[in-house]
C-alpha cells in the first residue's frame, strides 16, 4: 500500500488581501476645495461629484464655477436663434424710431436707412440658455436633456465667482470685420466700451488682409489728419457704427435680462462675468453692481426680454488706418465709450478714461488707448 502524505501547504493560513490606502482621505477639505476651485468647470464638477460620498457633499461648497453654453434655443422653432428676421425686424424698427435723435451734433440724420452690412441685432426675446445638449450626451426618454443655467448651479451653496461662456457672440458680422465690447451693468448700464473696426491687416511674409473698405472706409486711407473725414458720412461708415454700437447694446442688455434669477438666487457672488467663446462681447458685474440689482430690480424693455437701455452719453474716436506696435493694422479703427446721461460725474469718468483703456485685452488694449488720444466727438443716444 502506499502511504498517504498530507499537502504542508494545505494547513497554512493565508493572509488577506491588504486593501491600499485612499489617500484622499489624508487631504483636508480645505484642500480639496482648493482643488475644486481649480477645475471650476461646472460639468466637471459633476462628475467629480459622483466619485465618493466626501466629494458629493464638497463640490456644492466650491466658489468659483464656470458654465459653459451649450447652444443657445429658440422658443421659437421655425427660426434660427442666429440669423433669422425675426431677429432682423426689431433692429430695423429701432432704426425709424431712435436715429433721428443719436447724432444730433453730426446732422447725419439722411444716412440711417437701415444696414446691408455690419453687426445683427441680439438675442430674440424667444431665446434662452442650455447647458447640457446634444454634445454631452445627456438623454431622458423625449431625448437630449437641456438644463439652463439657473438649474446648473442651484446646489452650488458658496459661488463668489461665476463665469458663463455663450457658444459664440450674439452679433453675426461679416468675416474679417473686428468688434469687440465690453459692458459693465448694476441694475441698468453702467459703461460701455465698444472697438471695431472695418478691416484688420495683420503682420507676416504674406500679409493676411481681411475685412472690406467698399462703401465703408473707401477714400479714408491716407487721410489721417485726426479729424474724420466727410467721405465717412457719406460712404456708409458712420451707419455702420452705429449698426455696431446699438447692436452691443442689444446684445449686452439681453444678457443681462437673463442673469436676473442667477443673481437673485446666490447672494453670495462677488463677481459675475457673461462672455462667449468668440471673445465678442464681456458682461460684468462686481459686488457692489450685484448687490445694487437685488435691491433695485431692472426695468425691461417693452418690446423683448432685456434690459431697458437708458439715455446716453457717448464719446467716439475714429482713426481710418491705426498700426500697432505688434505690426497689426486697424483700417478704420473706431472706439465708442458710453455711459448713461443722467449718472452722476459722467463727465469727469469720460474724461479720465482709465476704464475705457483698460476694457480690452492685447493687443486691443493698446488700441483703446491710441484711439483716445485722438479728437473724441460726442454723440447723444435716447433711451431704447
Amino acid at each position: 500500500m502506499s502511504s498517504l502524505r498530507s499537502d504542508p501547504s494545505s494547513s497554512r493560513v493565508h493572509p488577506e488581501p491588504v486593501v491600499p490606502a485612499d489617500h484622499f482621505d489624508r487631504l483636508p477639505d480645505s484642500l480639496l476645495l482648493l482643488i475644486f476651485n481649480r477645475v471650476a468647470d461646472v460639468k466637471a464638477l459633476g462628475r467629480c461629484g459622483v466619485v465618493s460620498r466626501r466629494f458629493r457633499c464638497l463640490v456644492p461648497q466650491v466658489d468659483t464655477v464656470l458654465v459653459r453654453v451649450d447652444c443657445v434655443i429658440s422658443e421659437d422653432e421655425s427660426a434660427s436663434p442666429a440669423l433669422s428676421d425675426k431677429g432682423r425686424n426689431p433692429l430695423a424698427s429701432f432704426f425709424r424710431v431712435v436715429l433721428g435723435n443719436i447724432v444730433k451734433p453730426l446732422q447725419a440724420l439722411g444716412l440711417f436707412s437701415g444696414a446691408k452690412r455690419g453687426a445683427q441685432s441680439g438675442p430674440s426675446s424667444s431665446s434662452s440658455l442650455a447647458v447640457g445638449s446634444e454634445c454631452d450626451g445627456e438623454m431622458d426618454q423625449g431625448g437630449v436633456t437641456h438644463h439652463s443655467p439657473t438649474q446648473v448651479l442651484k446646489n452650488f451653496n458658496e459661488i463668489r465667482f461665476l463665469r458663463i461662456e455663450l457658444p459664440s457672440g450674439e452679433l453675426g458680422i461679416d468675416g474679417g470685420i473686428l468688434l469687440k465690447w465690453r459692458a459693465d451693468f448694476g441694475s441698468t448700464l453702467d459703461n460701455c466700451v465698444i472697438l471695431g473696426a472695418s478691416s484688420v491687416v495683420r503682420p507676416g511674409p504674406f500679409k493676411n488682409f481681411v475685412g472690406f473698405e467698399n462703401g465703408t472706409d473707401a477714400g479714408c486711407a491716407n487721410d489721417d489728419s485726426g479729424s474724420i473725414p466727410e467721405s465717412f458720412y457719406t460712404n456708409g461708415g458712420l451707419k455702420l457704427r452705429v449698426v455696431w454700437t446699438i447692436s452691443s447694446l442689444i446684445a449686452a442688455s439681453a444678457r443681462h435680462y437673463l442673469l436676473q434669477p442667477i443673481i437673485a438666487e446666490h447672494k453670495t457672488l462677488d463677481c459675475l462675468v457673461l462672455t462667449d467663446g468668440d471673445g465678442q462681447g464681456v458682461l460684468c458685474m462686481n459686488r457692489e453692481q450685484l448687490e445694487e440689482l437685488r435691491v433695485k430690480p431692472l426695468s425691461a424693455s417693452s418690446s423683448s426680454k432685456r434690459t431697458l437701455v437708458p439715455a446716453l452719453n457717448m464719446r467716439l474716436w475714429y482713426a481710418p488706418h491705426l498700426e500697432l506696435p505688434d505690426g497689426i493694422v486697424l483700417k478704420g479703427a473706431t472706439l465708442v465709450a458710453i455711459r448713461p446721461s443722467e449718472q452722476s460725474g459722467s463727465k469727469k469718468d469720460m474724461a479720465d478714461g482709465s476704464w475705457i483703456s483698460t476694457a480690452f485685452e492685447e493687443p486691443y488694449g493698446t488700441a483703446a488707448r491710441m484711439l483716445v488720444k485722438r479728437r473724441t466727438y460726442c454723440l447723444e443716444m435716447n433711451s431704447f
